[in-house]
C-alpha cells in the first residue's frame, strides 16, 4: 500500500500547485490550462480518445509482431554462422542510430499517401526491430560453456545446438527485449503519425495536433495523459507477463 500511495500522493501535490499557480498568476488557458480544465476535456473528448487510443495502440501492436517475426528469423540466422552475424550486425546498428523522422518521409511516399496505416506501422516496426534483435543475438550467446563442450562431445551439429542449447538459454533476453521493444512501438507510432500528417489513421498524435492547431491547450494535454496510461498500462501488462514467463521457465 506504501507503494501505491506514494506516487499517488507527489502526483497529488505536484497537480495542486499546478491549479493554484495558474489560478494565481492567471495564466491564459490556450498557455498552461489547469488540472481542473484537462480534466474537463478529457471527460468531453472520451469517446473520440478512446477510439483514437485503440487505433494507436492497434498499430503498435501489430508493429510489434511484424518486427518480432523479422528480428527473430534474422537473429536465428545469425545464430548459425558467425560470418552473417558479421554482415548483419553493422547495418542493424546503423538501422537503429538512424532518426525515425528522417526516414519517415520516404516511407510515407513509399506506402503512398492514401495510406498512413502502412507507413505508420512500418515506421513502428523499425524502431522495435532493434532491441528484439539485440536481445535474441545476446541470449543465443549466452548458452553455458559446459554445456557447450558437451554438445561438442556428442558431435551435435548447429542446428540441434541452436534448437536444444542456444534457443532455450535465450528465453529470458527474448522477453526483455519484447518488454522493451513493446514501448518502442508506441514512441515509433506516436512519431511517425506526427510525421505523415494525416488524419487517416486517426490516432492519438492526430488528436494532439488537432487540437494545437486549434489552440486547444486543454485537450491536446487529454490526449496525452490518454497515451501515457496507454504506454504504462501497456509497460505493466508486459512486465507481468516476463515475470511469470520467467518464473515458469526457471521452474523447468
Amino acid at each position: 500500500m506504501l507503494n501505491l500511495l506514494a506516487p499517488i500522493a507527489l502526483v497529488a501535490v505536484l497537480l495542486a500547485g499546478w491549479e493554484a499557480a495558474c489560478r494565481l498568476q492567471d495564466i491564459p488557458a490556450y498557455f498552461l490550462p489547469a488540472p481542473s480544465a484537462i480534466w474537463a476535456a478529457l471527460l468531453a473528448d472520451l469517446p473520440a480518445l478512446l477510439a483514437s487510443a485503440w487505433n494507436t495502440l492497434s498499430m503498435a501492436l501489430l508493429a510489434l509482431v511484424s518486427a518480432s517475426l523479422f528480428a527473430c528469423a534474422l537473429a536465428l540466422t545469425v545464430a548459425l554462422g558467425p560470418m552473417v552475424e558479421r554482415a548483419v550486425r553493422p547495418l542493424a546498428v546503423v538501422l537503429q542510430v538512424t532518426p525515425v523522422v528522417a526516414v519517415a518521409p520516404l516511407v510515407v511516399i513509399w506506402a503512398g499517401i492514401d495510406n498512413p496505416e502502412r507507413a505508420i506501422v512500418a515506421l513502428a516496426a523499425v524502431v522495435a526491430f532493434f532491441p528484439i534483435f539485440s536481445g535474441a543475438v545476446t541470449g543465443l550467446k549466452s548458452a553455458d560453456p559446459d554445456l557447450e563442450r558437451l554438445f561438442d562431445l556428442y558431435g551435435a551439429t548447429r542446428p540441434q545446438r541452436l534448437m536444444r542449447l542456444r534457443l532455450p538459454s535465450a528465453v529470458p533476453y527474448l522477453l526483455e527485449g519484447h518488454r522493451v521493444a513493446a514501448g518502442q512501438a508506441v514512441i515509433g507510432a506516436v512519431v511517425a503519425e506526427f510525421v505523415a500528417g494525416s488524419g487517416g489513421a486517426q490516432g492519438l498524435a492526430w488528436r494532439i495536433l488537432e487540437a494545437g492547431n486549434r489552440l486547444q491547450t486543454a485537450r491536446m494535454f487529454a490526449a496525452l495523459v490518454v497515451l501515457g496510461v496507454l504506454g504504462a498500462v501497456l509497460h505493466a501488462l508486459l512486465d507481468r507477463a516476463e515475470r511469470a514467463g520467467l518464473t515458469w521457465w526457471r521452474g523447468r
